[in-house]
Parts: C-alpha cells; sequence; structure tokens
C-alpha cells in the first residue's frame, strides 16, 4: 500500500487526507521510498530536503486532523524545477558557474503559492543549463533519463520534473516553458502539463528568455493541472506581464461537456514535414475522439509561417545577454552548446531582433485570426516520441536550434495556451503527446477539453521494472 501511494494522483490523495485513511506523512514516505528506489538510475533531482519535508508533513497531517487544511493540496508531495526561486533549496539553473552556497532566500511567485497552499515542497529537479535546450543533461548534474525506457531522454528542459512524476518520485511539479520545455517532457513521459496563456502564471525573478518563456504545472492527470491552477495562477505584482486575477475556479471549470465545439485539427501546423507515422495516426485517431465526443473537428489546411530562424534569433540573442554576467573563468564550467548559441546571439544586429520580433506578432494575428473561427486546435505535441540520450536533437545535429520543436515553440511566439496530453503509444511503448491550443485566455478551455479526452482513454504509466 505504501508504494502505491506514490502513484496516486493529487486529487486521490487529498480524498484519503480528508477521509483520514493515510496522511501527509505516509504520502511523503512513499514518495520517497520511490526517489531512493528509481532516482540512482533516473536522475531527477539536484536536491532533496527530506527533514523539512518530513516536519511540514507532520503540520499538514494536523491540519487535516483538525479538518482545517490550508487547500485542496495541502500535503500533497511537491518538486520545482531548478530554474524557480525556493528559499532554503538552491536554484543553481544546471549551472557549475553559480555559488551553491546561495544565499537562497526568495521563492518564486508559484513556489511561495504552493507553500502558502500547504503543499510538501520537496526537492529540486534537474535541467540543462539555463534550460537552453529540450534534453535534460548538464555539466552539473549529469544526464537525465526516461522512466519509460532509460536508454531515452525524457525531454527538456523540465526533464527532471517529468522523469520524477512518470516514476512516481513526486505527485506534482512546476516547470518552465520558452519553447516547449514542459510540453515536450509530457510527451515523452506520458504526462499532462499546459503552457498557459502568457501572463497568467507569474514569474520572479524574470527568465532570461522574456515574453517566450512561462512557468507551467506539471502532473499525471489533468485534474491535478487544475488544481495547481486554482494556486499558481494569481496575480503577483513581482510580474510586470502579470494578468489580473479571471477569478476562474479551474477544476470547476473541468466540468461540462465538449458538444457543440469548433475545433481544428491540423497535423502539420501547414509548415512541418518530418513527422513520425506513429505519431501522424495516433493524433488524428485523438481527433476522431473529440468527434466522437460531440465536437465538430474539421481538418484544416491553415498554413502558419516556419519562424524557426526568428525563434533562434531571439533565444540565442537572449543567451547572449545572460553569458555577460560570467567571466571567462565560469564561462569554461558552462556547456558548450549554450557557449555557442550565445556565441551566435553576439552576432545578430539590432535589426534581426526587431525583425524577428515583428514575424512573431504577425503570425500572432494569424493565429488569432484561426480562433475567430474555431475553439480549439489540435495538433501533435511532438514530431518525433523520445530519442536516444547524449544527443541533444533527435539527429545529434545542431544543438544550438530548437528548430526540432516546431508544435511547441510555434505557440510561444503566439503566446497562447496550450495543453499536452498522451493520446497513444508507439510500438516501441514510448508515449505519444496530443497539443490542445486554445485562444488567449482560453486556459480553462483548453484544460476542460484535455480532461474529456484524457477520461475517454485513460492515463498512461510506465512499467518501470521493465527499465
Amino acid at each position: 500500500m505504501n508504494d502505491d501511494l506514490a502513484t496516486l494522483s493529487a486529487t486521490e490523495l487529498v480524498k484519503l487526507f480528508r477521509r483520514r485513511a493515510i496522511s501527509p506523512v505516509e504520502a511523503l514516505q512513499a514518495v520517497l521510498a520511490r526517489v531512493d528506489l528509481f532516482n540512482p538510475t533516473l536522475n531527477a533531482f539536484q536536491f532533496l530536503d527530506r527533514d523539512s519535508a518530513m516536519k511540514a508533513a507532520k503540520a499538514s497531517e494536523k491540519r487535516w486532523k483538525k479538518d482545517s487544511p490550508r487547500s485542496p493540496l495541502d500535503g500533497v508531495p511537491t518538486t520545482i524545477k531548478d530554474t524557480l526561486a525556493t528559499i532554503g533549496m538552491p536554484t543553481l539553473f544546471g549551472t557549475r558557474a553559480v555559488d551553491p552556497k546561495g544565499p537562497w532566500q526568495v521563492d518564486a511567485p508559484c513556489t511561495a503559492a504552493l507553500r502558502d497552499a500547504g503543499a510538501i515542497i520537496f526537492g529540486k529537479t534537474t535541467t540543462p543549463e539555463y534550460g537552453f535546450k529540450g534534453v535534460t543533461d548538464s555539466p552539473l548534474y549529469g544526464i537525465t533519463r526516461n522512466p519509460w525506457n532509460t536508454a531515452h531522454t525524457p525531454g527538456g528542459s523540465s526533464g527532471g520534473s517529468a522523469a520524477a512524476l512518470a516514476a512516481g518520485m513526486s505527485t506534482l511539479s512546476v516547470g518552465t516553458d520558452a519553447a516547449g520545455s514542459v510540453r515536450i517532457p509530457a510527451s515523452f513521459t506520458g504526462l499532462a502539463t499546459i503552457k498557459a496563456t502568457f501572463g497568467r502564471i507569474p514569474a520572479y525573478p524574470p527568465s532570461a528568455q522574456g515574453t517566450l518563456s512561462n512557468v507551467g504545472p506539471m502532473a499525471r492527470n489533468v485534474s491535478d493541472l487544475a488544481l495547481m491552477m486554482n494556486i499558481i495562477s494569481r496575480a503577483d505584482v513581482r510580474e510586470w506581464w502579470t494578468l489580473p486575477d479571471d477569478g476562474v475556479d479551474y477544476v470547476k471549470a473541468l466540468r461540462g461537456t465538449i458538444e457543440g465545439l469548433k475545433i481544428a485539427y491540423s497535423p502539420n501546423l501547414g509548415f512541418v514535414e518530418d513527422i513520425d507515422p506513429e505519431i501522424t495516426r495516433s493524433v488524428a485517431s485523438a481527433a476522431k475522439t473529440f468527434s466522437h465526443l460531440g465536437a465538430q473537428v474539421t481538418r484544416i489546411s491553415t498554413k502558419l509561417p516556419n519562424l524557426t530562424q526568428a525563434l533562434d534569433i531571439l533565444w540565442q540573442g537572449n543567451a547572449s545577454v545572460l553569458l555577460e554576467k560570467f567571466n571567462a573563468k565560469q564561462r569554461k564550467l558552462m556547456d558548450p552548446g549554450l557557449l555557442r548559441a550565445a556565441a551566435l546571439g553576439a552576432k545578430q544586429t539590432q535589426k534581426d531582433y526587431i525583425i524577428a520580433n515583428q514575424q512573431r506578432a504577425e503570425m500572432g494575428v494569424t493565429i488569432n485570426r484561426l480562433f475567430g473561427k474555431y475553439d480549439l486546435l489540435l495538433t501533435p505535441t511532438m514530431p518525433i516520441p523520445a530519442f536516444k540520450v547524449g544527443l541533444n536533437t533527435p539527429n545529434g545535429g545542431n544543438d544550438v536550434s530548437l528548430g526540432w520543436t516546431p508544435f511547441t515553440f510555434t505557440f510561444n511566439l503566439s503566446r497562447n495556451p496550450a495543453a499536452s496530453i498522451p493520446c497513444g503509444l508507439t510500438k516501441a511503448g514510448l508515449p505519444i503527446g496530443l497539443q490542445i491550443v486554445g485562444a488567449h485566455y482560453a486556459d480553462a478551455l483548453v484544460l476542460r477539453a484535455a480532461r474529456i479526452f484524457e477520461r475517454e482513454i485513460g492515463t498512461f504509466v510506465p512499467s518501470l521494472e521493465s527499465n
């Protein structure tokens, strides 16, 4: 039973807490037991604070006994990505160039909100250096592996969070996403996540990737995402792009149907060429499922521009500015790929940067017009399943471009909400992700559609014993 607790959702745990069938202490013990068992192989954590977490779990247990929990997440084991500030835990951004001594005296808005809600924050998860690539390895931490097949990557840059969740080493986690960094690993490890409308989930300190970057909840099912959204999506004055509170209860918003919704389905966004046939078939099947559920699904031929070059200009330029604060000695400690990206960024002109932002705006208008006709858009999350560890890209090629993530980065550029949920497995037993995109501020609708689809086909869990 104790091991089983680690695989329960937050929604299920809280029901058991309320009935006093189990306690937050038992839930944390179960998760930590899984960490001891699987983390030596998966390498999902950069820091664990067992003692403080156990004290917090005991305090939560007392609150539940008094029927006075702080929130529906009180007592739930939770992890935070190494790019998000956490009081008392190092935030190293996956780099050897940051002093591990700290001090660590600031919580990011999401961390503070979860802590105030009673969530048990017990560890920080691995990331590539400054989250600059779509796999999770770094000179500081080494390689993080995929619970579905440890010879494969969990993706990145929130790959530590994904590996922890998929293996039952955490119940909830928070990552960041500037080109797909919560959706890529969710697709590769069979998880649920959402990159909300830009500004919906506040961030501080600000990301080096500016308006590309988002904070994103990660979980094993959509109901847990909604629980997290209720906690972490509230406005914070430290985020200068913060959206005003919308008053939405994301849990209640899951109720209802999708009957009559107009849903567009695009297998390739009009420009993505190399897509694994198994993914194409699985996402096409998912589109049919939405039709069976009562939505009006239309396969569209809308051709979006391929803005890989614009993304690279923004991404590399931002990396160049980031690395200016490090001296030559510190740079020698860094990932060579990050140094190459920054070097390319240093060669860009102001005109390059302005043109990239203009192209981004033009595409955003095109997408706005699309959502004038349709309520939602379905695409693959990734054009490929998880590939082998040790590679920075699927083919081991250009490691300074994220052009291999076209379905995800497009909606970082446009700022639209986009969720990823599993929709099947390849013949090799690797997860396939379905991306559900909405108009600006339609986060609740995206989650409702994701939940209805998930309820229809179920969730996906790896068989860890076979890895």
